[in-house]
C-alpha cells in the first residue's frame, strides 16, 4: 500500500481508499497529508500556519469545490483531505497531525440530519468533544481545532470558515511540536 493509500485509508477506515483519493492524494504525496516527517520551522517573519483540513466527502468537500469554481478567495494553507464522512475521523489522526507540526486541524462535516450516513456527523460532533479534552494533555491551545458543519451549496461558508480558522492560528502563532 502507498502513502497515499495509507494516509487515505487511516482517515476512512476503508481499505486501499487512498486510490480515488483526488486533491488529496496530491498533498498525501507532497508529505502534507501524512507528516510523516515532521513539519520544518520557519522564520517567524515568513512563518505561515499550515491547517490539516478532513472535508465530508459528499457536503463539506463539494462545498470546497463550490468555492473554487466560483472563483471565491481563501488562503491557501489548508490541505484538504476528502474523507467519506467527518463521523469516520479518528481523534487519534486529528492529535497525530498536530503533534507532527500541523499547527491546526479543521475537520468540516455536513449539518447535523444531513448526513448521507445518518449519525456520522453526531459521532463527529461527539469526537471533537474527545479531542478538545486531549489537547489540554498535549499542551496544546483548543484553539488549534475546530469542527464545522459546511453543506455541499455552502462554498462562501467554506471560504468564510477557513479564512477565519487560518487567522486564529495565526494569532496562535507556530505550533510548539513545529520543528526549529
Amino acid at each position: 500500500m502507498s502513502e497515499t493509500e495509507l494516509c487515505e485509508a487511516q482517515a476512512t477506515g476503508e481499505p486501499l481508499a487512498g486510490r480515488h483519493c483526488a486533491s488529496g492524494a496530491e498533498a498525501c504525496l507532497n508529505g502534507a497529508a501524512t507528516l510523516s516527517e515532521p513539519v520544518t520551522g520557519e522564520s517567524s517573519e515568513s512563518w505561515e500556519p499550515l491547517i490539516l483540513t478532513f472535508c465530508c466527502y459528499w457536503c463539506a468537500y463539494t462545498g470546497a469545490d463550490l468555492a473554487g469554481t466560483s472563483r471565491l478567495q481563501y488562503p491557501t494553507n489548508i490541505r484538504i483531505l476528502r474523507v467519506q464522512c467527518s463521523g469516520m475521523v479518528h481523534p487519534n489522526l486529528v492529535i497525530e497531525a498536530l503533534t507532527k507540526g500541523a499547527d491546526g486541524v479543521l475537520m468540516l462535516g455536513c449539518h447535523p440530519g444531513d448526513c448521507h450516513y445518518l449519525e456520522g456527523n453526531l459521532r463527529a460532533r461527539s469526537r471533537a468533544e474527545a479531542i478538545s479534552l486531549m489537547l489540554e494533555d498535549f499542551g496544546l491551545e483548543p484553539e488549534r481545532f475546530r469542527l464545522e458543519w459546511v453543506s455541499a451549496s455552502e462554498g462562501p461558508r467554506f471560504a468564510q470558515v477557513v479564512t477565519e480558522m487560518v487567522e486564529q492560528v495565526k494569532r496562535l502563532g507556530p505550533s510548539p511540536y513545529r520543528s526549529p
